[in-house]
């Protein structure tokens, strides 16, 4: 290859996150992640799937340092965020430096209007009210059902309202990436699909980096440009996207297809053997 010819080719996306074969205990005694490893480059979506109770919301709370609040703790393995180790850092320090966790469930202020929810995920800016008022009217221009909304209490607002206003008061934290736990957690399908969507479009448009956490894995798989799996605290499979979604193994586990129709509970002695394709 000439040389003209390899300064012609794109450079690799930098790692926003690198997540490198961290364990964490519960209460000194559990061990629930186990060796896990992964990246999320810069201005990408990625997606880390598993079904309920495999891992994926401890990863998250790894990540943006909540895990002593519930007495967890990583006791090994390194996590970077652009480079700098941040696994010791406070919570508060990582959404400074534009690591923020959208919690699982829509944690709203319930007794708060949905514009002051809005505004209390500015609080840690310092460069003007001007600057707040436009990223807010930017986050009514992706969310115009806040907008409608913002003079009603938080409490009051549907599932999707509440979702939307979550992942709202993070973008008001200018965000360089966000932590999406669950985000179709209890929804209706059209709702999740707008959702979905409208991270796309910010990934796009506003250039924020995302790792979604999500049980629907053919949802995520449609979004994301590259998916981790787990399983019971372990990363068991990771790959492109498109190369997940046509993964014979993931379309029967995970996506429910099988070219064979139908499994009976016959299987199951098979499908524990065939597991150790993971």
């Amino acid at each position: 290859m000439t040389a003209a010819a390899a300064s012609s080719e794109p450079s690799p996306a930098r790692a926003a996150l690198e997540v490198n074969n961290i364990e964490v205990v519960y209460d000194h005694v559990v061990l629930v992640l186990k060796g896990v490893s992964l990246a999320v480059p810069e201005g990408s979506i990625v997606a880390l799937l598993g079904a309920n109770g495999a891992g994926k919301t401890t990863t998250l709370k790894a990540i943006s340092n909540l895990l002593h609040a519930e007495r967890g703790e990583v006791t090994k393995g390194s996590i970077t965020f652009y480079g700098e180790e941040v696994h010791r850092l406070s919570p508060n320090e990582l959404v400074r430096r534009g690591c923020i966790q959208v919690m699982e469930g829509r944690h709203c202020f319930a007794h708060l209007t949905v514009e002051e929810n809005l505004l209390t995920g500015a609080f840690t800016r310092k460069d003007g009210r001007a600057a707040i008022q436009r990223d807010l009217e930017m986050v009514y221009a992706y969310f115009p059902r806040l907008k409608e909304r913002r003079k009603s209490l938080a409490g009051y607002t549907s599932g999707g309202e509440q979702q939307m206003c979550a992942i709202g008061r993070a973008l008001m934290a200018r965000p360089r990436l966000i932590l999406l736990d669950e985000p179709s957690m209890g929804l209706a399908p059209q709702l999740v699909e707008e959702i979905f969507a409208i991270v796309e479009r910010l990934n796009k448009e506003e250039k924020v980096t995302f790792f979604v956490a999500e049980q629907n894995t053919s949802l995520a798989l449609r979004h994301a440009s590259y998916g981790y799996i787990l399983e019971n605290g372990r990363v068991v499979l990771d790959g492109e996207a498109a190369s997940l979604r046509e993964n014979e193994d993931v379309k029967e586990f995970y996506l429910g297809l099988s070219g064979s129709g139908r499994k009976s509970f016959r299987d199951i002695k098979s499908y524990k053997r065939r597991k150790r394709w993971l």
